[in-house]
């Protein structure tokens, strides 16, 4: 006999709103730290181009859960000790902005020469060439994989449980540990990430064909 009652479906629907709520925190974080590494990648200091390019290859080639746990249990070890919340929104930042930095720096490069030279004849400074001719251009291409990228952020926000945050995948194993309904839980957690993640891949979708990402 299914134990499952409204009580329980209503905790997991709660528990969703703190998955999008750190999503929405990681998405934001990571673009504010993305922009910069984009552009420090396409710079024409050396300097700035190894900065970006070291922080990009050493966070990719880390697994996020190794980034939880020095956020959480490293950062309290020498006293700095953060909320499961804080934890885990630093460390899908810090894991957002590497990936957003590399997707934007790509989006960036995609924009012609053509353009560049186009915007130096006119004497524009390299300020003015980024604010007024080569990011609006950018950002046309990069709509797309970055709202394609949104929905790795929504389901790896499931890695924060072992931090202790309550988010949809550990309030899921929460109720399981109750009911003793594991079919059905993780059947209804799968459809509300589902419910959350659709939608965004139809965006995407509809986003690289209105801007024909792909020509």
């Amino acid at each position: 006999m299914i134990q499952l009652s409204a009580n329980h479906i209503l905790y997991l629907v709660e528990a969703a709103r703190w998955t999008v709520l750190l999503s929405l925190i990681a998405f934001v974080g990571g673009a504010l730290v993305g922009l910069p590494l984009a552009l420090m990648r396409v710079a024409r200091s050396r300097l700035l181009r190894g900065l970006a390019g070291a922080y990009i290859q050493i966070v990719q080639g880390t697994p996020l859960l190794i980034v939880l746990f020095l956020s959480y249990f490293g950062l309290g070890i020498v006293g700095f000790k953060l909320d499961p919340l804080v934890a885990a929104g630093l460390s899908l930042t810090i894991y957002a902005a590497a990936f957003l930095g590399e997707i934007w720096r790509g989006c960036i490069e995609a924009v012609p020469k053509t353009q560049w030279e186009a915007s130096d004849c006119l004497g524009l400074k390299v300020f003015q060439q980024y604010a007024y001719v080569i990011l609006p251009q950018a950002v046309r291409i990069a709509t797309p994989p970055t709202v394609g990228f949104m929905v790795q952020i929504v389901k790896n926000t499931s890695l924060a449980s072992v931090i202790g945050f309550v988010e949809l995948a550990r309030a899921g194993q929460i109720v399981n540990n109750s009911t003793f309904e594991p079919f059905v839980i993780f059947a209804i957690v799968g459809a509300i990430y589902f419910a959350i993640c659709y939608p965004l891949s139809l965006a995407s979708r509809h986003l690289e064909r209105k801007a024909h990402a792909g020509r």
